[in-house]
Parts: C-alpha cells; structure tokens; sequence
C-alpha cells in the first residue's frame, strides 16, 4: 500500500470561495479561447493569407479547429494521476501559467501562410497542454474544498462559467476578428496574467500527496499513443479521400482506427496487471462512478457535435434565407443559438443546489429526458424554421444539459476517495471531450454521407437550370460536400467558392447573381442536409435514453471518509457501493 502525505496547509472557513472562483476564472479563460476560435477562423486565414478549402489546405482548418480538443482529451488521465502525485493545485498553477504564455505567443504569430498556419497549431497543442491541467483539477480541487452538502452547487456555478465564456467568446470573436485577427489570442492574457499570479497566492494544497512518485509509463504510453491515434482516425475520416466524400476506407484512416483501438486494449490490459496504474480501473466497481461516467460519455456522444451541426444549419440555411450576408452569419449564429446557452445558465446553479438537498439521480435522469424530448422537436422542424419555436426547443435542450451536468459531476466526484480525485476528475473529463470529438466526427461524417447520396443530383440540376452546360454542372455536382459544409461554417458563400470565378463569368449578370446570391445554395443544400441533420439528431435521442438510463440505476455511494486528512490517517475504503454482497464488497480492492 503505498504511503500517504498530508500537504499540511491551514485553510481558513472561506477558502472554498477562493478555490471556486480562481477555477471559475480558469474555465472562463479556456471556454472564451474555444468559443472565440469557433467565430474568428475566418479572420485568422484571411490574416495569414491561407485559403482553408484550397486543396492540400484543409488539414490547417481541421487541426486549428480540433486540435486543442485532440491533446486535451489525450492528456487529461495522465495530468490527473500526476496532480494526485505532486499536487493538484500546484499543476493547476502549472496549467494557468502553460496557457498563459501560450495566448502571448499567439498574439506574436511571426510570418505569414502555411508556416503561420503550422505555427498557430503547434502554440494551440502548448495552449491545450495547460487547457488540460485546468480541466483535470478544477473539479477535484472544487471537490477538497466545499463539503458534500455544497459542491453540487459549487461544481454547477463552475460550469455554468463555461458556458458564460462561451457567449462572452462569441461576441468577442465577432467584434475583435472586425479590428485586428491578433486581439482574438490577446484577449486571453489579462485573464491568465490575473488567474496565474491569484492562484500561485491564494490556492492551498489540501489534498493528500502521495510519497511514492512512481509514474505507469508504460500505461501513459499506450494510452496516449491509442487515443491520439483514434482520434487522429476520426478527425481525418470526414475529409475526402479519392472519389469517396469521405476517408473512412482510407488506409491511414483504417490504420489510425485499429491500430488506436488495439493500443487502448492494451492499455486496459496493462492497468489491469500494473502495480501502480495510470487509470484507476479499481474505481469502476464503484456502481456511482462507472455509471456516472457512462451517463457522463453518453451524453457527450449525443451533445458533442451539436453546437456544430446547428452552426452549419443557421450559416449555410438559415441564415442566408433571412437576408444575411455569408461574412456576417458566424456572429449571428453565435446570438441566435442563445437560447441553449440561457438554458444552460438557468438550470445549472439550480440543479446543483437541488442535487446537494435531493441527490443527483433524478436530476441527471430527467435532464436526459428532456434533452432526448429536444432532440426529438429538433427532427420535426423544416429546414427554414420558425425561430420562436426554435429557440424554445434550444433552450428545453439546454435546461437539460444543465440539470444533467452538475448533478452527474457531483455524483461521480463524491464517490470515489479522496486521495484519488485528481485522477477521477482527469477519467470523467476524458470521457466528456473524447466523446465530444468523436460525436462531431460520426455527426460531420452522417451529414456527408447524406449530401454525397444526394446533393450531386440537386446541385447539378439547379446549375443546369441557371444556365452551366449539364457536363459542366454534373463535374460541379460531383464535388466533395465536405467543401461545401466548411465553407458554410466559415461564413464563406460555398457556390462562390466552389465554382471558379472564370466559369462565373460565362454566365448572364442575372444568372451569376441567382448563383452567387443568398437563396440559391440553400434551397439545394437543404434536402439533403436535413436529410442526414435528422438522422443524427435520431442518433442522439437513443445516446441521451442510454444516459438516462445509467442515470437512473441507484447506487448507493461506499463508505468511506469524506476528506483527504481522514485518509490520511488510515481509512482504507473498500471500493464497493454497499449494493452486491458481502463477498463482493469483501473482494473488492482497496485504495492505495
């Protein structure tokens, strides 16, 4: 059993608010980077002078935009185990500072074109690193620091900052990438300047360290290799490859997917004979935990990709339908999914507060249901929608998402020992982003496989009508969708960009502007779009019944001791819910 050290700081009956607002802060800061990011992509290739859907370009647009989510959702265990190790606020503190410097070399981006793409995207890896000590800690230190009886409420104000900075980045994108694309890196610097300096002062460590210092390297390897390459595999399936829409057969693709599959099996393998593990596979037989994060991964899978697939509804349908020019529809996309966001923000403190006095399973179970309930509004609308009821169903889904997740956090945070949070919190944040990539590569690549079937005929056939010869408009038809969906999510107009400026001009000025104008594409693209929009949205209705479900299992939380000094001093909790026999609960390993 390896030996346990108290940190030994004295922390003072209001310490909790310290530790709650210095990790609200960081959140803040992490989610205003990702949001912004989302709104400015356009003036950042325009800055640097790169065309994102020129060929052999697009591996810039997919990386700088999934690629902070790539290395986070790698790193996220590892961080955890090492925090439980050297301390949680210390790599916490590490975390800040990581980002930090990262935004300030942002901002010097030097040079212009594919170096400054490739350098963009390398400092946003740096910036994903400290990203990833921010999401692996501030949970467990949230956790160490408020009792039981308040840390539903502490952890659904803390994520209630995350979606905060997600309007705050929105709004920020739009008005800095109008002055200067640079400002959208700088904005993070006051943040991190401030959040750096206040918790190197103010955060104490009041979890137990651990005296032995021994790192799973061998676990940390297969582990972070397998994921990457998965990852990697999914992120690059929803590219073209030869004459298929998509790169699924791909032999890289093909490679990157089994070859990750087979390493994460071997990881489990691994962390199942290892003396030391990485990833606490002892802490699944707590029926809390495992649930929670079974409920936890399956309503990211359902929920990952949908701010995405509204964004390409509103930009490349909607929107231009309305009247909106394609430069300006990013930032209206960004204020008219709101209504998600409001929801969110309502609900979150509310049920965090409800779950510390009732207990987490209702809520997180009724929070699935009704997002499964706004799923299912989603799949009735017509693609030119009446945005009343709309926005009603957007924020149905966000009060669910938000009397889900605090509860369910809270849930799988305080069932497992103290001494081992860091590493719980880094598993739970694994699942959520992990999944969230892999739900926006399945939902990217559902929609493409449903305009590749049948956008080639809709395309062809209105660009014969308008005037292009049918030879001309079928090898147009024929194009990869995939260009068509980036450029709707870049704000760009994707006919203007799909047919070259030459072929345009051979056209009568009426049937170039009909081309070129905000209804043609659209009243295309929306068949088949939403076509594949309701076969996705269908997917997610059965993810959010499968995390309802594991919501609802009762568990009945194991019994040991609340706090890392209890631990310390020598309980040895059992890893058993109390709900098997007593065979089961005597078999069941013990922590450290």
């Amino acid at each position: 059993m390896a030996q346990l050290q108290q940190a030994g700081a004295k922390i003072s009956v209001h310490y909790k608010w310290i530790a709650l607002s210095n990790t609200t802060l960081g959140v803040l800061m992490a989610t205003i980077n990702s949001s912004i990011l989302l709104i400015s992509l356009p003036a950042i290739f325009n800055g640097i002078g790169i065309n994102p859907l020129a060929p052999g370009e697009t591996n810039y647009f997919l990386w700088m935009l999934l690629g902070y989510m790539v290395i986070t959702a790698t790193l996220l265990v590892t961080f955890g185990r090492i925090s439980d190790i050297y301390g949680r606020v210390k790599m916490y503190n590490l975390g800040f500072a990581i980002f930090t410097v990262a935004s300030i070399l942002l901002f010097f981006t030097p040079g212009t074109g594919n170096n400054a793409a490739l350098y963009i995207i390398l400092v946003r890896l740096l910036q994903g690193v400290g990203g990833g000590f921010l999401f692996a800690n501030s949970a467990a230190i949230i956790t160490d620091a408020f009792p039981m009886n308040q840390r539903g409420g502490a952890l659904g104000i803390n994520q209630i900052a995350a979606i905060f900075g997600s309007i705050i980045g929105l709004i920020l994108g739009g008005v800095l990438s109008v002055l200067n694309w640079r400002l959208i890196f700088l904005v993070n610097v006051p943040f991190g300047i401030l959040g750096t300096i206040w918790a190197y002062l103010m955060l104490k460590e009041t979890a137990t360290l651990r005296e032995s210092k021994h790192i799973d390297w061998l676990g940390n390897i297969t582990f972070a290799i397998g994921l990457t390459a998965l990852l990697l595999g999914i992120t690059y399936g929803i590219e073209p490859y030869g004459s298929s829409n998509t790169s699924w057969t791909s032999p890289f693709v093909l490679a990157a997917l089994i070859g990750g599959a087979l390493l994460l099996i071997i990881f489990i393998l691994i962390e199942l004979r290892v003396q030391d593990p990485m990833f606490r596979m002892d802490l699944f037989r707590i029926r809390m935990f495992s649930m929670g994060n079974i409920a936890n991964f399956f309503s990211s899978l359902a929920r990952g990709g949908l701010q995405f697939m509204l964004v390409i509804w509103l930009q490349g349908i909607w929107l231009p339908l309305h009247g909106y020019n394609y430069a300006d529809t990013p930032l209206w996309a960004g204020i008219y999914i709101m209504p998600l966001l409001a929801g969110f923000i309502i609900m979150g403190p509310i049920s965090g507060m409800l779950s510390d006095r009732f207990g987490p399973r209702a809520l997180s179970t009724v929070g699935m249901i009704m997002q499964a309930a706004g799923f299912l509004g989603l799949t009735f609308l017509p693609a030119n929608f009446n945005y009343a009821v709309f926005a009603v169903i957007l924020f149905a889904l966000g009060m669910g998402q938000g009397m889900f997740a605090a509860p369910n956090t809270s849930a799988i945070m305080n069932s497992v020992p103290a001494n081992t949070r860091g590493v719980s919190s880094g598993m739970r944040a694994t699942f959520q982003n992990a999944a969230s990539v892999f739900s926006i590569g399945v939902f990217f690549s559902i929609i493409i496989a449903g305009l590749g079937a049948n956008l080639p005929v809709a395309l062809s056939g209105g660009l014969v009508q308008v005037g292009f010869a049918p030879a001309l408009a079928a090898k147009i038809g024929n194009l990869p969708p995939t260009a068509a969906l980036f450029a709707a999510f870049l704000g760009y107009n994707p006919l203007a960009t799909i047919v070259p400026a030459k072929i345009l001009h051979t056209l009568t000025p009426a049937n170039q502007a009909a081309v070129i104008g905000k209804t043609f594409f659209p009243n295309l693209i929306s068949g088949p779009f939403m076509a594949g929009l309701r076969a996705v949205f269908i997917i997610s209705i059965v993810l959010c019944l499968i995390a309802a479900a594991a919501s609802f299992v009762k568990a009945v939380p194991p019994k040991f001791s609340d706090t890392a000094e209890e631990d310390a001093a020598g309980a040895q909790p059992a890893l058993s819910d109390n709900t098997g026999s007593a065979k089961d609960a005597a078999a069941a390993a013990v922590v450290e």
